[in-house]
């Protein structure tokens, strides 16, 4: 193993915690209502307790595992399997599936953006199921309030919070409560795939008080006005504002810049 992957592994294995108990991994799986047709991928199979899980449900599981020694007791412990797809690596530098897929993961907490980043830059997934921390699933959501990072995933993605865990349900014990996050591919999208680099140039506009924030792309009567119109609510301050007014505003934008 390279000096850098032995690194990664090592980094890997501190921020991971993994679920034990069968009968919550049950519970939690069958939330997800997976069917023997799905093309389920796991990132970070550990100690394949998931993964059993899994195959119960789906012909077809993709496990990738950084660690070789997991992924060795994986492979020696479901040799001959059928269906079953290990692979040794990095998930973050690992081709996904050019085919349709959907994810169930409980993934190292460290990766989260990242992984996260991956998955819905993918237009062939459509579903995804993570365990992670709860701060993080709360930002990714927009709960309580819309962030830059649940604005820039909810035009394609239907995102919610499914599961809350205890901390005792994993071994170690994480510092942190973890959830269930789902994120869920919308059958029509909100926008265009060739409108979305003008839409994240607009929210990051928004977010940078340094440039002004919304103030400086448009005015109050501008703002009101193009929400009024909508029947949308034009009395919240812009770090309150909701998903669909930001939308609004986005559009509204759009044709003021023309």
């Amino acid at each position: 193993m390279s000096r850098n992957l032995a690194h990664q592994t090592k980094d890997f294995r501190v921020s991971q915690n993994f679920l034990t108990s069968a009968a919550l991994i049950r519970r939690v799986v069958g939330l997800a209502k997976l069917e023997a047709y799905d093309h389920v991928v796991e990132i970070g199979a550990g100690k394949g307790h998931l993964t059993k899980q899994l195959l119960s449900y789906c012909r077809t599981v993709t496990a990738v595992e950084i660690d070789r020694k997991l992924y060795q007791r994986l492979a020696e412990t479901y040799s001959g399997t059928p269906g079953l797809r290990l692979y040794c690596g990095d998930f973050l530098t690992w081709p996904l599936p050019k085919t349709p897929f959907k994810v169930f993961a409980n993934i190292p907490f460290n990766q989260t953006t990242s992984i996260i980043k991956k998955l819905t830059e993918c237009p062939t997934l459509q579903e995804a199921w993570l365990v992670v921390e709860k701060g993080a699933a709360k930002r990714f959501a927009g709960k309580p309030q819309e962030s830059l990072s649940s604005l820039l995933l909810k035009p394609f993605f239907e995102l919610s919070i499914r599961y809350h865990f205890k901390r005792e349900d994993f071994h170690p014990l994480p510092k942190v409560d973890c959830v269930l996050l789902q994120l869920k591919r919308k059958a029509s999208p909100d926008l265009s795939p060739s409108d979305f680099p003008a839409y994240r140039r607009f929210l990051t506009q928004c977010f940078d008080n340094r440039r002004g924030g919304i103030r400086a792309l448009l005015t109050h009567k501008q703002i009101s006005t193009a929400l009024k119109r909508e029947g949308l609510s034009c009395d919240r301050p812009s770090a309150n504002m909701l998903y669909v007014q930001w939308l609004c505003l986005f559009r509204c934008s759009r044709k003021f810049s023309k």
